[in-house]
């Protein structure tokens, strides 16, 4: 057994060294092993506000079933969760209530704006006075999903770009003494 080429490391993130009858030994490192842990668990909470978030319930029931990618318990308090779907339009009102909520979110934390609204104020955004011009007026925002509504598909595809974007994270940088 053992590493047998370097190709064995660029297909597969985790090659295994040795192989027991109880377990496997693996060589990879220690960052590459972390955002594979955050990246398969996220979870989720919610702030809908209009009817996008209708589609972000509909992505979680059994037809699209988020929970098989690894954002498996949507929270309802934000001291439990990692990220945020933020679908709706936001207006002035509740934007300090959305800035607290992401202030309670534990680092690393992300957000997902899903829905027209949300990304840019949508067509309420130019007929009030009281809507704000997109979640990122309030929060930093990481990916942004279009769509008036948009589809459940659209939502797992910005789950599974948020994967992406947690397993290129580098977590201890700098730490790691040579």
């Amino acid at each position: 057994m053992g590493i047998s080429s370097k190709k064995e490391f660029e297909t597969n993130d985790f090659p295994i060294l040795e192989q027991y009858g109880g377990g496997s030994i693996i060589l990879t490192q220690l960052d590459a092993l972390v955002n594979w842990a955050r990246s398969n668990s996220v979870w989720p909470l919610t702030f809908g506000t209009r009817c996008c978030a209708i589609e972000m319930m509909a992505t979680g029931a059994s037809r699209h079933d988020f929970a098989r990618f690894g954002y498996e318990v949507a929270r309802a308090t934000p001291r439990q969760a990692d990220m945020i779907i933020i679908s709706g339009s936001i207006n002035y009102k509740m934007a300090p209530v959305l800035k607290r909520l992401y202030d309670q979110i534990a680092d690393p934390k992300y957000v997902i704006a899903m829905g027209a609204c949300a990304v840019s104020g949508g067509p309420f955004y130019y007929n009030s006075y009281s809507i704000v011009k997109g979640a990122d007026h309030v929060i930093p925002v990481d990916i942004y999903v279009p769509g008036c509504p948009p589809r459940p598909e659209a939502l797992l595809f910005a789950f599974l770009q948020l994967q992406k974007k947690i397993k290129r994270e580098k977590n201890f940088k700098g730490m790691i003494k040579k």
